[in-house]
């Protein structure tokens, strides 16, 4: 296996993974015809590290792979996740009571409704993914729900979500807004202009909001470590843009980085005694004054 550096993405020639057969569909609802349980999929992945059930053969098998040669990935997973909730808390402390969720992934434990709603059953929260599978759950959901939902978009198309009646009718951009991307720049590569994406948002902001990043990071990897992830990543489908510090920040243009700043998410405004971090992931919050 050769491996190649390409538009800052690494790629191992290794062939594309599929699973031709899950004993576990049979048992479930017929599936929307876009949707793959044969090719693994980059949300149920992150469902299954989590100990979520909302996965597939090819979704633990490319999991258990990585696992196995990376036993901290799971550190890495389960830190975003903590990341997310610790980021919701501090926002709504705040008095932040609208939130938008970009890049949501399926729902697990302390979803980010669950966290606002414990604090506030009248403020709002849109989920936004590009992915059907977390969409179709969240939205089943949250059926009878006034104050979530779920939308499928793409980021890379602000200006079609902030537009979006599904957005608008829960979200009042006149207010504070606590917006989410923990865990979804990384799959945004620089041709497609991740910078201005955040911009779009930041500009459709009013001041007093924040906006919690939490990104994957090219510092402290291992040269082997950084050739399999990425090599299972292109092979899964879902290659991801690692960005050290200094590219990370200059992603969030003019928004304000708050304390302490871009750091290990474990040691983001900790609430817990922390655990050695896997150091893969960089995550903080900016403020728009």
């Amino acid at each position: 296996m050769t491996t190649h550096r390409a538009r800052g993405r690494v790629k191992l020639s290794i062939p594309r993974f599929r699973i031709a057969k899950d004993s576990a569909i049979a048992d479930r609802e017929p599936l929307p015809k876009d949707i793959d349980p044969t090719a693994p999929n980059d949300a149920r992945m992150y469902d299954y590290a989590l100990g979520g059930k909302d996965n597939y053969s090819a979704d633990r098998h490319v999991s258990e792979q990585i696992r196995a040669a990376l036993p901290v990935a799971i550190n890495a997973v389960r830190e975003n996740r903590k990341f997310m909730r610790r980021a919701v808390r501090y926002m709504l402390s705040l008095g932040i009571r609208q939130f938008l969720d970009l890049g949501c992934g399926l729902p697990g434990r302390g979803n980010v409704h669950e966290i606002v709603h414990g604090a506030d059953p009248e403020a709002t929260v849109v989920y936004v993914d590009k992915d059907p599978v977390p969409v179709t759950h969240f939205q089943a959901l949250l059926s009878s729900s006034r104050t979530a939902t779920a939308v499928q978009a793409d980021i890379r198309r602000p200006n079609e979500i902030l537009s979006g009646r599904d957005v608008t009718s829960l979200i009042d951009f006149s207010r504070p807004v606590g917006v989410l991307m923990v865990a979804v720049l990384h799959y945004v590569f620089d041709e497609d202009d991740p910078a201005g994406i955040v911009t779009a948002f930041s500009d459709a902001l009013s001041p007093g909001s924040h906006l919690a990043i939490c990104h994957f990071t090219s510092e402290g990897w291992g040269p082997e470590d950084l050739a399999f992830l990425n090599g299972l990543a292109e092979s899964a489908g879902v290659p991801v843009a690692l960005r050290d510090r200094k590219q990370i920040a200059a992603l969030l243009g003019g928004l304000d980085l708050i304390e302490p700043g871009l750091v290990l998410p474990p040691h983001w405004r900790p609430d817990r005694p922390l655990t050695d971090p896997s150091g893969w992931l960089l995550a903080g919050m900016c403020r728009k004054n």
